[in-house]
């Protein structure tokens, strides 16, 4: 694991590189992935990115679309702002609901839910801030199934977070979907280390 907050060229393999090892750079991803994975409630799943996810992202969607160099800075230019810079985690959450009816119908009412992800730790709140590239809820106030946020913490928070066994919650407060849930010690260690 790694602790760069950005991507470049040249950490990018080639194609047929790739190619050649690409099921053991999916199983080392899987690895890395396990701890930073966090369910909340019964539709919102966090997956907490960094470097090695995201190098991972890049050189898939240039694996599978074959786009050569011009891709690559499209791809970097929307994947680098979801590395964490040293003084935050950055989280892409998923709305995951199988029935296509049902997803239509939970996503209409959960407008500005990217506004309301936070975390606790120390008897303090993070507040999560939403990824600026678009609006990720419609003009009718339906949510996307996909956001991003980043959560932005102080020195203090920081040091609370990196302690042994501390209780870090994760949630949402929407007023349509309000849940939370406590951090596992594994994956409190894994994200500290997104820290510095």
């Amino acid at each position: 694991m790694t602790s760069r907050h950005e991507l470049t060229p040249a950490d990018i393999l080639p194609w047929a590189e790739y190619a050649k090892g690409r099921a053991e750079h999916r199983k080392r991803l899987t690895a890395i992935k396990r701890n930073r994975r966090v369910e909340v409630g019964p539709y919102v799943t966090f997956y907490f990115e960094n470097f090695d996810t995201m190098w991972s992202q890049v050189q898939e969607m240039l694996h599978i679309e074959k786009g050569g160099a011009t891709q690559l800075a499209d791809e970097l230019a929307a994947y680098n702002p979801l590395i964490p810079k040293g003084r935050e985690l950055v989280a892409t959450f998923m709305i995951e609901i199988d029935d296509a009816l049902r997803r239509a119908r939970v996503l209409a009412q959960l407008g500005g839910i990217e506004q309301t992800a936070f975390i606790e730790v120390g008897g303090e709140r993070v507040l999560g801030k939403a990824e600026e590239d678009q609006d990720r809820t419609s003009e009718e106030g339906k949510a996307s199934s996909v956001q991003f946020v980043h959560f932005p913490f102080t020195d203090t928070q920081i040091a609370a977070f990196k302690e042994p066994n501390a209780r870090v919650i994760l949630g949402l407060s929407h007023p349509s979907y309000s849940h939370m849930a406590v951090l596992s010690e594994a994956t409190r260690a894994a994200l500290a280390g997104d820290f510095g």
